[in-house]
């Protein structure tokens, strides 16, 4: 069985993601497709908008094999660990290709790109430091020193969100020694951070359709952008009284945290550098929605995504300790949750589960380690805006249950 891979976190699966999902079983003539997908918290800080068993039922319908998790530990990351994590979870499944979409359109590039840059590297990194030192954040300070290094102009623009990604991929699989093999498919349309919808098209961004819904109560507006399958589940999820998960839902939980817990308790979170939880503590006490809170909290030195990825680790109370604890020695995922499958993706795992150095569970075990700790503290950080039994209902139908199964169709 052929198998190809894809790291995604359908936020929700729209028409593009379909479109990467079916083009890319197409140019690998694949037998099985298996989706990393990122589960309660994802890469640029956010609540998921809709719950994790929701979002892998829509990867099934749209055509996935097999949906398994990218922990939270990898899952919130920047895009060296996000990469590394999912990379290293399809290599230890055997999968054969793994298939990422991007502005480039040219695995040849990518590789070339991870050429330049692995030659190039101490004087890169000089110019980094010296950018970072006139106050400019992470990622501004590595593309002006791209642009010092006069890259050739036919490689990836790593001001593109999935160029970077695609790089990143790249440069794992080399690490990692992997016997995986990189493919990419070309973008069409609508890019990543897109906000509007256009009339007559249909692909947008998930970043459009999440401010749409968000927006509005009318979910039909996103009726021609997603699958029909995915549209009618995330309309039940209206009809049943559940819009979607946004961080102004999880805001008054930072606000009460951030006045109570001690600063340096907060120091300990992951990723609280320089005195950032002090910031935190005296712009939450002043500002009443989640935006107003980012816009006075951003500085030129930390990105949006960054200080929204603090403010996630400062609601599950992930320290820097309980991260090292998840890493381990190999800095690489030892379990793996299955989240969904259907006939194919069954036989699948029955073919590799002896095979893989990867714990393979279904169910959260009673004796967790620690990358599963976060899991589970992630689960109920997720659920805590519902009340009462709600949220204990809600939290055990969605991360306690079975994975979901699809019956393939004939």
């Amino acid at each position: 069985m052929k198998s190809i891979g894809l790291i995604v976190e359908y936020n929700p699966l729209h028409n593009g993601h379909a479109y990467h999902l079916q083009a890319s079983k197409e140019a690998s003539g694949a037998d099985v497709v298996i989706c990393v997908m990122s589960g309660y918290f994802l890469q640029r800080g956010e609540p998921a908008s809709f719950p994790r068993r929701t979002r892998t039922e829509m990867a099934l319908a749209a055509g996935a094999d097999l949906v398994v998790e990218l922990p939270y530990a990898y899952s919130t990351q920047h895009a060296h660990w996000f990469a590394r994590g999912a990379v290293s979870i399809l290599n230890d499944l055997f999968t054969d290709e793994f298939y990422f979409g991007s502005e480039a359109g040219s695995i040849q590039d990518f590789h070339e790109l991870d050429t330049f840059m692995q030659n190039n590297d101490d004087p890169l990194q000089k110019n980094v430091r010296n950018h970072l030192a006139s106050g400019v954040s992470f990622p501004a300070a590595q593309a002006k020193a791209f642009h010092d290094a006069d890259l050739p102009g036919y490689l990836p623009d790593l001001s593109k969100p999935n160029n970077i990604l695609g790089y990143h991929y790249v440069k794992t699989a080399r690490q990692l020694g992997a016997n995986i093999v990189a493919k990419t498919i070309p973008r069409i349309r609508a890019q990543y951070h897109d906000e509007a919808l256009t009339e007559g098209q249909s692909i947008a961004s998930a970043t459009a359709i999440r401010k749409i819904l968000s927006e509005h109560a009318d979910v039909s507006l996103i009726y021609p952008y997603v699958p029909p399958q995915v549209y009618k589940m995330i309309e039940h999820f209206y009809e049943k009284g559940q819009p979607m998960h946004k961080w102004d839902d999880y805001y008054p939980y930072l606000q009460l945290l951030l006045g109570t817990r001690p600063a340096d308790a907060l120091a300990q979170i992951y990723e609280a550098e320089e005195g950032l939880e002090n910031r935190f503590i005296k712009t939450a006490l002043n500002q009443p929605t989640f935006q107003n809170f980012m816009h006075e909290v951003k500085t030129k030195r930390y990105t949006w995504t960054r200080l929204q990825r603090l403010a996630v680790h400062m609601l599950t109370g992930t320290t820097k300790t309980d991260m090292d604890k998840a890493f381990g020695e190999a800095a690489r995922p030892r379990s793996v949750r299955i989240l969904g499958f259907n006939e194919t993706g069954r036989k699948y795992l029955n073919a590799v589960k002896k095979r893989t150095p990867l714990s393979l569970y279904h169910r959260p075990p009673k004796g967790k380690n620690a990358q599963q700790i976060l899991d589970e503290r992630a689960a109920r950080t997720y659920y805590a805006i519902f009340g009462g039994e709600k949220r204990v209902e809600k939290w055990r139908d969605d991360y306690t249950q079975r994975p979901v199964y699809r019956e393939e169709e004939n």
